[in-house]
């Protein structure tokens, strides 16, 4: 239970942060150019936090993080923002809005994890 706990506090924590600039950028900006920074920033968020979450505990593989995290921040959008919050589904409407990002998150906590566990492995393998 306590490891399910730290993945799902790590993308908790990421899709805070990208909820957090969408909602500040929406306030300062137009929405496109909110789209724009957030499917931009989206993945270097996702990619410090999976890069915490790989070097502190490193529980499930590049590939299940990935998964987790993508998965999660979909429910979240649906479940939180598109029913609760907008009580519509026409943001998923948006290729910019919640494809493209999400398609991005995972790749960059993929490709993270890829990272850490060749660097890791190279390490051991050194050391």
């Amino acid at each position: 239970m306590r490891k399910i706990t730290i993945i799902l506090l790590h993308a908790f924590v990421g899709w805070v942060l990208c909820a957090a600039m969408k909602g500040l950028g929406m306030s300062i900006t137009t929405l496109e150019t909110t789209l724009i920074i957030h499917a931009i920033a989206a993945p270097i968020v996702f990619s410090l936090v999976s890069l915490v979450y790989f070097r502190n505990f490193n529980y499930t593989t590049p590939t299940q993080t990935a998964l987790i995290f993508v998965g999660f921040v979909i429910a979240m959008d649906f479940f939180v923002v598109a029913l609760l919050i907008n009580k519509s589904l026409d943001m998923f409407n948006s290729l910019l809005g919640t494809w493209i990002p999400f398609v991005l998150i995972f790749t960059s906590t993929l490709l993270t994890g890829f990272f850490i566990s060749r660097r890791s492995n190279a390490v051991n393998i050194v050391g």
